[in-house]
């Protein structure tokens, strides 16, 4: 593994090659869901204490998503958040898909979605565990990483967060705010269809869930959640922005995934081809292009001191 997988000063060479003024960083998945319970607490303290350590190392060009110590059980997560207001750089936590083990629709996360509402600490959710390899048939293993990441990475975010839905969790817990790795999937491309799905179906109607009060895929979109632009186009990044508006996409570098292929040192196509994505989905020095480039993550993530 590079330096860039954890030299700091790495992170802020390629913030200056890339022209990025400010970043939010955070631990890389797995988080803590394999950490002993009786060892998360401790685990999750020294960690975000060393996060906002390494931010104060330049002050106001990074920021963080703290680690929670997810299965040192509701109390110890709680407190965890809690205490991250006395955090300087913390702005949000980031979360896997499974959440407690049980997905994020299991009634146990309720408390700390409220914790989290409450904090006014948005949760960045990144996907990690993919689906299952039985998916990809038997000759995937030819084909590299590109199906599980491509594919898989995406559709476990938009399964994860349907689940959450269709729980009611944005009913539950109404202020609760995500931001949604590889601009949502295809949460903004399925969004019809899982709406109609929702409205058609016999066993939500008789169990009283499609009732009054009832929160839309459309406006969960535009309430509760927010799109990074790590879509690598601009026909991706406009169905992101048509689903959530210009004022809710974040440009995004999946930094320090993945470095090139060829000679080091250069930029990183991964990176120009979000700047490419975004222009052509949004202009050159347009405000919408600037909001997506900089200014909604200010003032979503509040990117001062």
């Amino acid at each position: 593994m590079g330096a860039e997988y954890y030299d700091i000063n790495e992170k802020i060479k390629f913030m200056d090659t890339h022209s990025i003024d400010i970043s939010v960083i955070s631990l890389a998945n797995p988080w803590l869901d394999w950490v002993a319970p009786g060892e998360a607490a401790i685990a999750a303290n020294n960690i975000n204490d060393e996060v906002d350590a390494e931010c104060a190392k330049f002050p106001g060009r990074l920021f963080a998503f703290a680690t929670l110590p997810l299965s040192g059980g509701t109390d110890v997560i709680i407190k965890e958040i809690q205490r991250l207001k006395e955090l300087k750089y913390m702005r949000g936590i980031i979360l896997g898909t499974t959440g407690l083990g049980k997905g994020l629709d299991d009634p146990e996360l309720l408390p700390i979605f409220e914790a989290l509402q409450n904090a006014k600490l948005p949760i960045f959710l990144h996907p990690h565990y993919g689906l299952p390899s039985s998916v990809w048939g038997e000759r995937s293993n030819d084909y590299g990483h590109v199906l599980p990441l491509a594919l898989g990475f995406p559709m476990e975010t938009t399964i994860a967060v349907t689940r959450m839905i269709l729980a009611a969790v944005f009913e539950k817990v109404p202020d609760l705010e995500m931001i949604l790795a590889h601009s949502g999937g295809t949460l903004p491309f399925l969004a019809g269809r899982i709406e109609s799905c929702i409205e058609h179906d016999g066993h939500l109607k008789a169990e009283g869930k499609l009732g009054k009060g009832r929160k839309t895929v459309w406006e969960i979109l535009k309430k509760n959640i927010y799109l990074d632009a790590v879509i690598y186009g601009d026909i991706g990044l406009k169905a992101a922005i048509q689903a959530s508006g210009e004022d809710r996409v974040l440009f995004g570098t999946d930094h320090p995934f993945f470095p090139p292929l060829g000679e080091e040192g250069g930029k990183w196509a991964s990176v120009e081809t979000n700047y490419e994505g975004i222009t052509a989905a949004l202009g050159s020095q347009t405000e919408g292009a600037n909001a997506a480039l900089g200014g909604n993550a200010v003032r979503i993530l509040n990117l001062k001191i």
